[in-house]
């Protein structure tokens, strides 16, 4: 009889326990297709009398995941604690150096660590597999990976984090205000207590780090990602979007640009409504990935969640159980190219600016003067009635200019005493 693969996971929420089940209720099948058996033989967590709703009988118990690295008879871990540093990248360091596989859904770590970590399983002939950190239950690491492996990639976007497409999605459907959403989000489980990451693109921006590297064959670099989150995105906002043709997403976006470089950037934007990523809706992800061959590949599903992230662990696990390898990122990591962050104001777009100026003659002149002088043309403006006292907001939607220019004539008008409140600017991207 083959030998089975023997698994210890460091781990124990909803995606550990997801796993274990996965593994339980369709072992026979998952055995059958990768030719043996997959044996959880050890499991690491704090609370060792808490119900997981999964058969723990004949599986070492370690309180902590990196003396379970060490120690436990196993071929693979899975690190499924999260997190950049501490518990989770002792874990990993620990199981690489007793020259085991690895498994994890970490995008942090990756995002932070992922070129080292590489490398130390490169150079030891192991496998550092990560399918679950990036969207979930949709396999785009390994459609990166190997499915495209033969084209040239142009371009990657995608809706990345679930929180936030279910916030900006309720927003529009019911007209309401972006912190009344959020508590909503919180109170379903979509959202932690502290929303932070989420909110303010850190995930997202990870998880577009990570499809960065294997896209385009760069190292992993986080700091090389410009992140804005949605904290500014009001209902006014999405309302004056709909009016323009638009819906408002936060997407991760990875591009080279005309001089070569490759540009990473997490930001909420507005895009057609007849193009795949916006009519994403709720706590679902989508990836679109362009190849000069293949074209552009949609590729949706949950982005979270115990069923669909342990769909993707077992998978990777499966991949070494049958003997499939190859490097981490899809090149050996000592041959990724390195980055460097592209000034964001070097970017050619049309933007989306809302002003709320005090209602009154010449107000409208002193904003079209500020544009005319940092040669910005306003392609639409929607002006409606007061909102409050003598205030008004002025909506704009620019020709395709350089955003230094438009960051330029916007801190113009921020001196003028008619503007109430700072500007409010978006960018849109023609995705079609």
């Amino acid at each position: 009889m083959t030998q089975p693969l023997k698994i210890a996971i460091a781990g124990l929420g909803t995606v550990g326990a997801g796993t274990i089940k996965m593994l339980q209720v369709n072992g026979a099948a998952i055995a059958a297709r990768c030719g043996r058996p997959i044996v959880v033989t050890a499991v690491a967590a704090r609370d060792k009398a808490k119900d997981r709703g999964v058969d723990l009988k004949g599986v070492t118990w370690f309180d902590d995941p990196a003396a379970m690295a060490a120690k436990a008879d196993a071929d693979v871990i899975v690190e499924l604690i999260g997190g950049s540093e501490g518990a989770a990248r002792q874990t990993v360091e620990a199981a690489l150096a007793r020259k085991l596989h690895v498994v994890t859904a970490n995008k942090a770590l990756l995002a932070h660590h992922g070129v080292a970590l590489a490398k130390t399983a490169e150079a030891s002939n192991l496998i550092l597999a990560y399918e679950a950190a990036v969207a979930g239950g949709i396999p785009i690491i390994k459609a990166l990976r190997e499915g495209l492996a033969g084209n040239s990639i142009k371009r990657i976007t995608g809706i990345l984090n679930g929180t936030c497409n279910y916030i900006l999605s309720t927003m529009r459907a019911s007209g309401r205000e972006f912190s009344d959403v959020l508590k909503e989000a919180q109170d379903l489980g979509y959202a932690e207590a502290d929303p932070a990451f989420d909110i303010d693109g850190i995930d997202a921006a990870h998880k577009l780090a990570i499809l960065t590297s294997v896209a385009f064959g760069t190292q992993v670099d986080i700091k090389s990602v410009h992140i804005e989150g949605i904290r500014h995105v009001s209902s006014l906002d999405i309302q004056y979007a709909d009016e323009f043709g638009y819906r408002i997403k936060l997407l991760g976006l990875a591009e080279r640009d005309k001089d070569g470089n490759v540009v990473q950037r997490v930001y909420p934007c507005l895009i057609k409504p007849d193009v795949p990523l916006a009519r994403v809706e709720g706590v679902f992800n989508a990836v679109v990935a362009e190849g000069d061959f293949v074209g552009k590949s949609v590729y949706e599903g949950r982005g979270a969640g115990a069923g669909p992230t342990a769909s993707a662990v077992v998978a990777d696990i499966m991949d070494i159980a049958a003997g499939r390898r190859g490097p981490t990122f899809g090149i050996p990591a000592t041959q990724l190219k390195a980055l460097s962050a592209v000034p964001l104001d070097r970017h050619v777009g049309e933007y989306y600016v809302r002003l709320l100026v005090v209602d009154r003659p010449g107000v409208f002149a002193d904003i079209a003067g500020a544009f005319r002088d940092e040669s910005v043309s306003m392609e639409s403006v929607l002006q409606r009635g007061r909102i409050e006292k003598s205030n008004v907001n002025v909506v704009i939607i620019t020709h395709e200019c350089q955003e230094a220019n438009l960051l330029r004539a916007l801190k113009l008008l921020q001196a003028n005493a008619a503007l109430v409140e700072a500007p409010h600017m978006m960018r849109i991207e023609n995705l079609a």
